[in-house]
């Protein structure tokens, strides 16, 4: 290394005369790479390299004869990454750490060359070991105050960006608050989540082939450079690219290097890592593919990464329902110093959670909140109506007034954390899914930017959360049953059923038995109606006792015999007292029998049989694109596929369908406390949910993703959770009247 010109004769003579026409070669450095640049133009011979490093090597080779792969990605490649990432948000600018010894002044000529992205701040940390980088970051504090988001780290692996996100935290810079990009490739093993804040991108090559296929794959290339110059030039010694070291190469001809070098220039090969092509010396991959992971919390909260797009052949591609552009209108922290924050809230009415009632003879609510109903979910009509709002020039026909549960809650967060809001009806009326390519409903108006927060029962499930933000829960329930009872006439013999059977034998028993002791006592009584005794003129009988207890058990009077005796009186005094009880016990129980039985379709849950095999007219439905639908279809997707048909669009067309005669379902399948709540409002008391609840989960106020509101709003509904103040909007808004406390009810 210290002599350059005696390692290149050296070289030269190992391969002199062995009829070599290429060099391949496996830098693992720039200073590697720039010896073999050369020793490729002192010997006039083709090398070809192939960079096995841990990071690109932005490098470009300064003789004819030199050509280098990267086997990782190549800095056009990863510049072309990035970019399209950056462009799918919108993002017109960004802040730049590089955290990896790099040539900054090269990599900024790259980006634009090949970028229109602004970089507005570069933070060089490539050259700072990790004791030394620390130090940098807490004693150059303003360096990193001045990073605004986007910020990309180019170079970073997950070790440094822990350092980064810690520096800024420490500042004041809560990291969960802007929006980071991991800028080199990674592979799936090596996606990790702890101490990396949620919305944080990262991406990495989809199906690395090993290095022994790179070496093929050179081998391949060079071979059909020789074969395409053979053809061209038959002479086979033109072709000797190594002969004697001491000799030159003639003038006025074509130097065998050279010429295999150009036919190297101009060659593309298809091997087994894909098709390979060369660009100004440099070989290129253009078939790579990239994967593109999110950092996000799923359902319970936990972070996961997703995959969120494909990169390959200079596009993006995203994944169906889960990346959305992240514009917005405006960002709800963006406000001016000082100002009030304005939010645009969205809201889907759903009793008890959200009613409306029409707005007074002035427009104005006096309870509650104004809200628009224009059926449109168009951000330009929306902004116009906002805006003539203050001059009453809004169609009456579009105002409402909102309130209940859902609207009470959106008062107190708007107190607490002072920030204004207007508040409109999602125009399709849906809670949102992924249809012909976009997303409908409240899901549709926060990724569009419409609106900055949906409020209302937003069921917080899996597929949503990978597109949006949700707080923590204010409201828990399940997936329930509904089902309507059916008054059944009584029987002839309904009489009969306030006592059981065996109880009316015992009646007939002890009314035969006393008639039988009264009869014995009085004819063994000196003073009884006897022949033998002193009333001789009366008999009492048999007949007679048994007609006695019968008028006193059916309380009638009639011309009866009373025994004379003192013991037979007192048998007839308790037999008396007896009747009584029976009588208020079977009175008490008699009216609620002939009422008449209800009936009503038995379902022990959603596993029941009724519901995976119904037979002929069972109908049962749920409501279009609710939280129910997804997890039917999800979990069950012969059900969903049979019940699509009998699906309604709101809550109340369901239990309208099921109250009909004749009934045009014969269940409806919802959130149990939407199902409760039509329960306890039903005045003909004929509505029941049955069967075990399943599905549990939560209703949560959705939000983008990313938005800075997502913490803030989550505190606050935790703080008013242990408060108490929850509770307090539960007993306002849903307090259950008698009709949901029947005893037939059958719901677990």
């Amino acid at each position: 290394a210290r002599d350059p010109g005696s390692l290149a004769r050296w070289l030269c003579g190992a391969l002199a005369g062995r009829g070599v026409a290429a060099v391949l070669a496996l830098p693992r450095s720039r200073r590697e790479l720039l010896q073999l640049d050369f020793l490729a133009a002192a010997l006039q011979v083709p090398f070809v390299s192939i960079l096995d490093t841990r990071w690109p090597l932005p490098f470009r080779a300064q003789s004819p004869f030199h050509f280098h792969m990267d086997r990782q990605s190549s800095p056009e490649m990863l510049v072309d990454v990035l970019v399209s990432i950056l462009q799918a948000n919108s993002w017109q600018e960004t802040s730049l750490v590089l955290c990896h010894p790099w040539d900054v002044n090269s990599f900024l000529h790259l980006w634009t060359q090949r970028s229109q992205i602004f970089l507005r701040t570069v933070l060089d940390l490539g050259y700072l070991d990790e004791p030394r980088a620390t130090r940098y970051l807490q004693q150059h504090g303003d360096r990193v105050r001045a990073l605004s988001s986007p910020v990309l780290m180019l170079g970073c692996d997950l070790h440094r960006a822990r350092l980064i996100f810690q520096a800024a935290e420490d500042l004041g810079l809560p990291p969960q608050e802007f929006h980071w990009m991991l800028g080199f490739p990674l592979s799936a093993s090596e996606l990790q989540t702890q101490g990396l804040p949620p919305g944080l991108l990262a991406f990495g090559e989809v199906s690395r082939p090993p290095l022994e296929l790179f070496v093929q794959d050179m081998v391949g290339l060079v071979s059909q450079a020789i074969a395409h110059a053979a053809h061209s030039h038959p002479d086979a010694a033109e072709l000797q690219t190594t002969g004697n070291c001491n000799e030159r190469h003639q003038a006025g001809g074509e130097a065998p290097g050279l010429l295999l070098a150009r036919f190297l220039a101009n060659t593309s090969f298809h091997g087994q890592t894909g098709l390979v092509h060369v660009e100004n010396t440099a070989l290129l991959r253009p078939e790579q593919q990239f994967r593109v992971w999110s950092l996000r919390r799923d359902l319970q909260g936990v972070p996961t990464w997703m995959t969120v797009g494909t990169w390959s052949h200079g596009k993006l591609e995203l994944e169906e329902g889960v990346w959305q552009s992240q514009r917005q209108r405006k960002s709800p922290g963006e406000a001016a110093e000082g100002a009030r924050t304005r939010l645009r809230v969205v809201t889907l009415v759903e009793h008890p959670f959200v009613f409306t009632r029409e707005v007074d003879e002035e427009g104005n609510c006096p309870a509650g909140q104004l809200c628009l109903d224009p059926g449109t979910n168009d951000s330009a009509v929306l902004d116009a109506l906002f805006e003539k709002i203050g001059n009453g020039s809004v169609p009456r026909a579009y105002k409402k007034c909102c309130y209940g549960y859902c609207i009470d809650l959106l008062e107190k967060l708007a107190e607490d954390m002072a920030f204004d809001f207007e508040l409109y009806i999602v125009g399709d009326g849906k809670y949102g899914a992924w249809k012909n390519g976009r997303w409908t409903g409240l899901v549709g108006d926060l990724l569009s930017g419409t609106a900055h927060m949906a409020v209302t029962s937003f069921s917080i499930n899996s597929v949503r959360s990978k597109v949006i933000d949700f707080t923590s829960p204010f409201f828990s329930t399940s997936l329930g049953i509904l089902v309507r009872t059916k008054d059944t006439a009584s029987p002839i013999g309904a009489f009969m059923w306030p006592l059981h059977w065996t109880m009316w034998v015992g009646i007939f028993v002890a009314l035969h038995m006393t008639a039988l002791f009264l009869t014995l006592y009085e004819w063994k009584s000196p003073y009884g109606m006897t022949p033998h005794g002193r009333n001789r003129m009366k008999i009492f009988s048999y007949s007679s006792a048994l007609n006695l207890c019968y008028a006193i058990l059916f309380g009638r009077t009639v011309s009866s015999k009373t025994p004379k005796c003192c013991t037979g009186r007192f048998l007839m005094n308790l037999w008396a007292i007896f009747c009584l009880l029976v009588l208020s016990s079977y009175t008490a129980n008699l009216a609620a029998v002939m009422v008449g039985d209800k009936t009503f379709e038995e379902l022990s849950g959603i596993h029941d049989p009724k519901l995976h095999h119904p037979s002929q007219g069972f109908r049962f439905g749920t409501v279009w694109e609710s939280s129910a639908e997804e997890y039917i279809k999800k979990s069950f997707p012969e059900m969903h596929e049979y019940m699509r048909r009998y699906n309604v669009p709101t809550t109340p067309d369901g239990v309208t369908m099921l109250k009909t005669e004749p009934a045009k379902l014969n269940a409806f399948i919802m959130d149990k406390s939407l199902l409760d709540y039509e329960v306890s409002i039903d005045s003909d008391c004929k509505l029941l949910t049955v069967g075990k609840p399943f599905a549990i989960e939560g209703y949560g106020i959705g939000l983008p993703q990313n938005s800075p509101l997502t913490s803030n709003v989550s505190e606050f509904i935790s703080r008013y959770k242990s408060s108490g103040f929850i509770d307090l909007l539960h007993d306002k808004w849903y307090k259950m009247v008698p009709c949901g406390k029947r005893v037939f009810a059958v719901t677990e």
